[in-house]
């Protein structure tokens, strides 16, 4: 058996946001070092978790009394329903405000348990220990927590902070090609957000490089009031193609296409240029994602699923490249935003 390295052996990236800092650990096996980073004081944990992470064998022990709870694979257990018949087995088992939880698995996890921890007995200290790419470099910094309606992704959650974080590169030899490819899509985004280098780097380091830009983005702002939302580039389109249920896309692909076409909005609306537009695609290609719009994508009904996104307060909002960046713009002509959706078909 490989001995896993210590936690000095492995990528540290701090998450600054004072009493609330916390570090994530990247590195091969780093799962196996749970027990250093649990919380002192905790009794018992409940390990949250997916049945396709247990059979891959990946497990945890956090050094303390705990009880695995294996809910089914795939974004569908991001429901209410199943926050509360988690927070009923805890109650059944004894679980106390002193205790804790422990996410293993990907971002349905660590966003489900994320949420579960922060209302249960009204918050109580989570760990994640994030097993998918998508997790490492997305889902498991900065706070974010929900579950989904039928509306729509995420309509229902909480800013819950994790204590520690645990991204295990070794765990991504257990994934399937689709799953790799979804959290290419997220760190793709980051290319645009603040690193065009980033394709340069070990993946190791690009994992840490895109953990460091997104607690950079979150110290500075915690609860998306402002710079934050950069977090969201691409996703106004990516989080229609999700709701409409029938395109079959995983997070990342979506997050591919919608960054496309983000780019081909922003180069309509008169913001960057076509060479900006090439440089998208020809990133989003790199990774071997789609960058056009799925085979018989209805163009009006996800322009009326723009509506819905968690950005839309003043009107439809995109996230659009420009000469100051990456920002919220709103009050965009709707013939634009159609022409655009026909340009990535």
């Amino acid at each position: 058996m490989t001995v896993a390295p210590s936690l000095e052996e492995v990528l540290r990236v701090p998450v600054e946001l004072g009493e609330r800092s916390y570090h994530v650990w990247v590195g091969p096996g780093v799962r196996h070092r749970l027990a250093e980073v649990v919380p002192g004081g905790v009794g018992r944990v409940a390990v949250v978790t997916q049945a396709a992470v247990a059979d891959a064998g990946i497990t945890v022990d956090p050094g303390v009394e705990h009880r695995v709870f294996i809910t089914d694979n795939d974004e569908h257990i991001k429901a209410l329903g199943t926050v509360e018949e988690l927070c009923r087995e805890f109650a059944q088992w004894g679980l106390t405000r002193r205790d804790a939880v422990v996410a293993v698995g990907g971002g349905a996890v660590t966003d489900l348990a994320g949420f579960t921890a922060a209302v249960y007995h009204r918050g109580i200290p989570v760990v994640y220990v994030a097993t998918t790419l998508l997790g490492q470099i997305d889902a498991s910094v900065g706070g974010k927590t929900g579950v989904n309606l039928p509306e729509g992704k995420n309509l229902v959650g909480a800013f819950w902070q994790p204590s520690a974080v645990l991204c295990d590169t070794e765990a991504l030899d257990t994934l399937p090609p689709e799953e790799m490819r979804s959290g290419l899509g997220e760190m793709a985004k980051y290319h645009f957000i603040a690193d065009a280098g980033l394709d340069s780097l070990p993946l190791p380091e690009r994992i840490a490089r895109c953990v460091a830009i997104k607690a950079e983005v979150v110290a500075a702002d915690e609860r998306e009031s402002g710079r934050r939302a950069v977090l969201n580039y691409g996703h106004t389109l990516a989080h229609a193609l999700e709701a409409h249920g029938g395109y079959h896309l995983r997070h990342g692909e979506a997050v591919a296409i919608g960054l496309v076409y983000a780019a081909e909005l922003a180069h309509r609306a008169g913001r960057i240029e076509a060479r900006r537009v090439d440089e998208h695609r020809q990133v989003v290609g790199g990774y071997d994602l789609p960058a056009s719009l799925p085979a018989g994508a209805d163009a009006d009904g996800l322009v009326r699923l723009f509506s819905r996104d968690k950005k839309a307060v003043g009107g439809v909002t995109f996230m659009l490249d420009g000469p100051d960046g990456i920002e919220p713009v709103t009050g965009l002509d709707p013939d634009l935003v159609l022409e655009s959706l026909e340009a990535i078909r």
